[in-house]
């Protein structure tokens, strides 16, 4: 593929202006479910406006602006002003505790602070005195108190009236394809959040490198709820932008059904959990109604499973076949279709590993997941299994201009333009992180077949090697277990043991549900966790799952627990467990397990 080599972002998206001025590029869902749309013309108009009110601020090149948000309109437009004219915009999660909101935004060394609302103002305002370098907070919504520290973003945008165009047409010539675009913090799952630092080029170069892996057409749209504080969605936002896609905003997680329905998107990103979830309660709805309706269920499945093991060999369907997967799709699968709007041709899915199983059920029911992979360290992007050329449970060959090798102890390294310039004020982690010759040492393990595709087996620091001197990832073994609708979260544990065990974590809905049927008081779901009856559920779960599994991958016990969560420091931004912190927390539990055999 020919790659066009943009001096900056704002060259980008005003190559995509001067191709599709008029075309939709941004849309907002409003409360009453009506979409409010800007085209790429208005959406740079915004940019430049955005755009002096920063310079008006008196950010200069390479200043730091954080934002603190979660996904919506204003995220892109900020980031992408900043971008224009040499500063740096850095996002923080919209769910993290104001002391890990306090960290990112000191080393970060940010003089301005863009906050979604009044909750993420209150987490700004508990850590003011710690944060002196910020100049300015700007709030995306909601009225400012009476505090000269904090304006609206009308004000802000206001503020930039005065400043002349030739200001901003100089800002913008000014930077160039080497110049730091943004700063992406790690989610922090093995120690204090990194860096990273990526430069205009890192950007503009993916953003085309997705593009050229992915299926898309002229007028394709795709909505977005993952958190813009994640360079995976903030790639696909670029992505977008050099294609020329339109983008809708989810108004939130909890309201991700309606937003489907009312979006209509013809693809989208997304992180294995929520497939899980989806999963998980289309299994449990069909279960729930059970009688005709259950079996007609489980007919249609087995017929795409068929339908799928053909696909996927590239044979083609014969005729009854094809009526009675025609058939299954009319009572069955056009409702899952019709859930994610009824246009879905394919989405993605990266950030954490996808079981092959719920991959092939979606396939089956007509709805394609690609499978991909990235890290904040390379842009979020190096591998992608194609529309046309898939497989599950790999992640598929790397996307153009990028380049793989194994290490000689099984490491994946990449090497390419993706790749960050360094670890911002951290120069011993990027020399860890980055060779001298460019290449990216990832800590993934894996394995590169004949045709160029990558599997991950594992990872470096996660890996479990048992007493009896066994090589274990332990991510496949959970990954496993967590597809029963009974089961949220596992973290799986035997570094060093003889046997492994786990902590688990239950879906509170379902296990609620089956308590009900059993007759079971419900009063809390801890009581539930603590009753014979559900830990029998469990362990009947884990036996069946344990079958699928080698002697030595079984899990002999488990404990189960409290959900997880962001708010009790278990799990990262982006839902990945603290193996590290859950070891430390539930250190008793642990060694229960291993007295008690």
């Amino acid at each position: 593929m020919r790659f066009v080599d943009y001096r900056n972002i704002h060259e980008m998206l005003m190559a995509t202006v001067d191709r599709s001025g008029d075309s939709p590029a941004y849309r907002t869902i409003l409360d009453g479910g009506e979409l409010a749309s800007v085209t790429w013309a208005e959406f740079h108009d915004e940019v430049r406006r955005a755009a002096k009110g920063l310079i008006a601020l008196g950010l200069e090149k390479g200043d730091k602006a954080d934002i603190l948000s979660y996904t919506n309109y204003r995220w892109v437009l900020t980031d992408v002003a900043c971008a224009s004219i040499g500063s740096c915009a850095v996002g923080i999660y919209h769910s993290l505790l104001a002391k890990d909101v306090r960290y990112i935004v000191d080393h970060s060394d940010a003089v301005v602070v863009f906050a979604e609302d009044e909750s993420q103002l209150n987490k700004l305002l508990s850590i003011r005195s710690e944060i002196p370098d910020v100049r300015k907070v700007i709030l995306f919504s909601g009225t400012p108190p009476d505090d000269d520290w904090v304006m609206s973003y009308e004000d802000f945008l206001d503020l930039g009236i005065g400043v002349p165009d030739k200001v901003v047409d100089a800002r913008i010539t000014d930077v160039n394809a080497d110049d730091v675009a943004t700063l992406v913090y790690t989610s922090g799952t093995t120690g204090i959040p990194k860096g990273a630092v990526l430069t205009h080029d890192n950007i503009t170069f993916t953003a085309q490198s997705v593009w050229g892996s992915v299926e898309s057409h002229d007028g394709d749209e795709t909505l977005l709820f993952l958190p813009l504080a994640h360079i995976f969605a903030r790639t696909l936002v670029f992505t977008a932008m050099a294609a020329g896609s339109s983008t809708t905003f989810a108004r939130s997680i909890e309201t991700i059904g309606e937003d489907f329905r009312i979006a209509r998107p013809h693809w989208f990103p997304s992180v294995p959990r929520i497939y899980e979830k989806v999963h998980t309660k289309i299994i449990s709805g069909a279960e729930a109604k059970g009688g005709l309706a259950l079996k007609i269920f489980k007919w249609a499945c087995r017929v795409g499973d068929r339908v799928s093991d053909l696909k996927l060999a590239k044979k083609p369907i014969p005729p009854l076949l094809k009526l009675q997967y025609d058939l299954a799709t009319k009572l069955v699968f056009s409702k899952v279709q019709a859930a994610l709007g009824g246009r879905v041709r394919w989405c993605i899915s990266g950030a954490a590993p996808l079981n092959p199983e719920i991959a092939k059920f979606f396939h089956g029911a007509g709805v394609l997941i690609v499978e991909g992979i990235g890290m904040t360290e390379n842009t979020s992007f190096t591998n992608l299994n194609r529309y046309d050329n898939y497989r599950f449970g790999w992640v598929g060959p790397t996307g153009p201009g990028i380049e793989q090798k194994i290490g000689d102890d099984g490491e994946v390294l990449y090497r390419g333009r993706n790749i960050m310039r360094e670890y911002y004020k951290m120069p011993a982690e990027t020399a860890e992180t980055l060779t001298p010759d460019g290449w990216q040492l990832t800590g993934d393990l894996g394995e590169i077949d004949a045709e160029g595709f990558l599997k991950i087996t594992g990872r470096k620091k996660d890996l479990i090697i048992t007493a009896g001197g066994k090589n274990i990832a332990p991510s496949a073994i959970e990954g496993l277990i967590a597809t029963s609708k009974y089961i949220s979260q596992v973290c799986v544990i035997g570094d060093r043991k003889k046997y492994l065990t786990a902590l688990i974590t239950v879906d509170a809905d379902n296990v609620k549900a089956f308590a009900e049927e059993q007759g079971i008081a419900t009063d809390s779901i801890e009581d539930l966790l603590k009753n014979p009856q559900i830990v029998d559920l469990v362990q009947s779960v884990i036996d069946q799952k344990n079958e699928e599994l080698a002697s030595f991958e079984s899990i002999k016990a488990f404990r189960l627990l409290d959900e997880f969560t962001i708010e009790n420091d278990l799990l990262t931004p982006t839902m990945k467990v603290k193996r590290n912190v859950a070891l430390e927390r539930f250190a008793d539990q642990v060694e229960e397990m291993y007295r008690e055999s």
